[in-house]
């Protein structure tokens, strides 16, 4: 049965509904903003909570946007053990025809039989955007583009991303090749806390290879705004994207923009989104680590009730200048089954904003509850035939 926690203020009174605790923080709106991007997103990185969106559900094609998965995948691979930064990585005739200096196309400009390290490989895919480094990793961890392009769609999958599909490596056309401007920030979102320090090369302002240096497209990069990354991409049929992504005071935000019609549309539309978001929003602490948020009901334990807290503080992203009414509730499926582990993930935490969610986050047991007596299990057994039969009687399940 989905259930509803409660919370607890500082002090452990206990609140019917987080609002009251809310209520004390001023600001809930922002300023209305309109993005002549035809697909955009802007998520907070530290809650989870879009900013804003516009068509951000809608199928498109990613470009050279697709990297950023061709990019989570070599990273993993990494993760895993299975290559190294130094591991060597054959360019073949393939990788060299389709995408290097012969292609016409964007390209780290590696030599057709040579072998190059995973670590520039990955700088010439993600700083120049070179096909030929997509193409050659492809190859070196699937065998062939088809089947790497198989492993990129099963890692999105694997990260709750269901509409994006890839087809290759690289991003060029492929009519059955979509993602999403939503997915597009999720991905890149865990891609930046997973692997903060792979992620660096994202910011990284030019590369040279093979006596050739390029800078990085991403024109965030060079605008004072705190941007470090990620990509850039254009095709015929997609016009001009970018998702990038900037920190200030402690705040990171990531941006998607798609479908503009020139490069400097695109760059300018992604800054005015990250400055909007950044001049509009604060982040207010609503509790603290290890503070305990709110509690569960325990079914046949020694105790009625858990205590619940998240892994580190909560903060809440709101916008400066309104008292529109913000809205928290604890869910868990419950009541909770004795025994209950300590730190098991039980509850999740969601703050809403009107019809907006601007948090959901998990909550764990912050204690252990043992199996009651028979005299406590027998009284909970009877608590939950009585309330079975009212729920029953309301026609709730």
């Amino acid at each position: 049965m989905l259930v509803f926690g409660r919370f607890l203020a500082r002090g452990g009174r206990s609140l019917g509904a987080l609002v009251f605790l809310l209520a004390a923080i001023p600001g809930a709106g922002a300023q209305s903003f309109q993005s002549a991007a035809p697909h955009a997103v802007l998520l907070d990185s530290g809650s989870g909570a879009i900013l804003y969106e516009k068509a951000a559900d809608e199928l498109m094609v990613p470009a050279s946007l697709a990297k950023i998965a061709t990019a989570l995948v070599a990273f993993q691979e990494i993760e895993q053990g299975r290559m190294t930064l130094d591991t060597e990585i054959s360019i073949s005739e393939n990788a060299w025809r389709k995408g290097g200096g012969v292609s016409g196309g964007s390209t780290m400009f590696a030599l057709v039989n040579s072998r190059v390290k995973l670590g520039d490989i990955l700088q010439g895919l993600i700083v120049q955007s070179g096909n030929d480094a997509a193409i050659a990793l492809a190859e070196a961890v699937a065998g062939t583009e088809a089947n790497f392009a198989r492993l990129m769609t099963e890692r999105v999958r694997a990260l709750g991303l269901s509409k994006s599909v890839f087809r290759n490596a690289t991003g060029m056309a492929d009519p059955e090749q979509k993602v999403t401007a939503r997915e597009l920030a999720r991905l890149s979102d865990h891609l930046i806390k997973t692997y903060p320090d792979l992620y660096k090369i994202f910011g990284q302002r030019e590369f040279t290879w093979n006596k050739i240096k390029q800078q990085n497209r991403n024109p965030l990069l060079a605008m004072d705004i705190g941007a470090d990354g990620l990509k850039t991409g254009n095709v015929d049929d997609s016009g001009y994207g970018l998702v990038g992504s900037a920190v200030q005071k402690d705040q990171r935000l990531i941006v998607v923009v798609a479908g503009l019609k020139n490069a400097r549309d695109r760059a300018s539309e992604g800054r005015k989104l990250l400055e909007w978001g950044f001049r509009s929003f604060e982040q207010r602490q609503v509790f603290a680590a290890d503070e305990t948020v709110g509690e569960a009901s325990v079914y046949g334990g020694d105790k009625g009730r858990v205590a619940l807290k998240a892994r580190g503080p909560i903060n809440l992203l709101v916008p400066r200048g309104s008292n529109e009414r913000l809205n928290a509730r604890i869910v868990y499926r419950g009541p909770l089954q004795a025994p209950v582990e300590e730190g098991a993930q039980v509850a999740r935490l969601l703050v809403t904003r009107g019809e907006v969610k601007t948090l959901d986050i998990p909550l764990y047991t912050a204690e252990a509850v043992k199996v009651g007596s028979l005299q406590q299990r027998a009284l909970d057994a009877l608590f939950e035939v009585s309330t079975g039969w009212i729920r029953k009687a309301l026609g709730r399940s």
